[in-house]
């Protein structure tokens, strides 16, 4: 974890093409092509550093994108895990959790307009969703957090019914965005072991 809770941040190929203005297929070919510095989740999907994607927007002289991408460096509180979930299971999630993770603030929501509001507040760089949470389209909801600047593009992981025991998809299509998506109950080995791998991979990228 870095001190202060400050991480360095990471950006899928979609995140890149709505920055520099240009469709999806643009910001992949650039990857692929060795323009733009990338590497791959477990999923098959495309991540691209901070500092690399800096190192690419100074080289062709983008500023203004700096400037958005600097804003969803620093917002986002990465010491900090939302658990997004009903009442029941929530408070069970956050008991397992403050023993997985003692070096983080484990915060609740129980509903989206509990969710909106602590997004808005607390700016958490980790998120544990339900994606069974009634109310709105999980798949909207993911793309809307992860595009929009001021949240800091969060890490989300969807816990679900809709996959068996014990499994983890990094790449489900169906939840759009989302980091990963976990089966319920949730493993909490795995759980921990894809969230402490993430931040070692965050913790070796260094802001220019």
């Amino acid at each position: 974890m870095a001190k202060g809770g400050r991480r360095v941040r990471i950006f899928s190929a979609l995140e890149v093409a709505n920055i520099c203005g240009v469709v999806n297929q643009t910001a992949i070919n650039w990857i692929r092509n060795g323009h733009l510095k990338a590497f791959t989740t477990p999923g098959g999907q495309y991540r691209i550093y901070a500092k690399d994607l800096s190192a690419f927007l100074d080289k062709r002289g983008m500023g203004a994108s700096g400037e958005v991408l600097q804003v969803m460096i620093d917002n986002a509180n990465w010491n900090t895990l939302l658990i997004a979930a009903e009442e029941s299971l929530g408070s069970s999630l956050k008991a397992e959790m403050m023993k997985l993770f003692p070096d983080f603030t484990i915060i609740q929501a129980f509903d989206w307009f509990e969710i909106g509001r602590k997004f808005s507040e607390e700016k958490p760089g980790i998120v544990l969703l339900d994606a069974e949470l009634p109310g709105t389209d999980i798949r909207k909801f993911i793309s809307s957090v992860k595009n929009d600047p001021a949240f800091g593009r969060p890490s989300i992981f969807l816990l679900t019914e809709k996959l068996s025991v014990g499994q983890a998809d990094s790449g489900d299509s169906r939840y759009g965005e989302a980091d990963a998506v976990f089966a319920k109950p949730l493993d909490l080995n795995k759980f921990g072991t894809l969230v402490r791998s993430m931040e070692k991979q965050l913790d070796t990228a260094v802001i220019a």
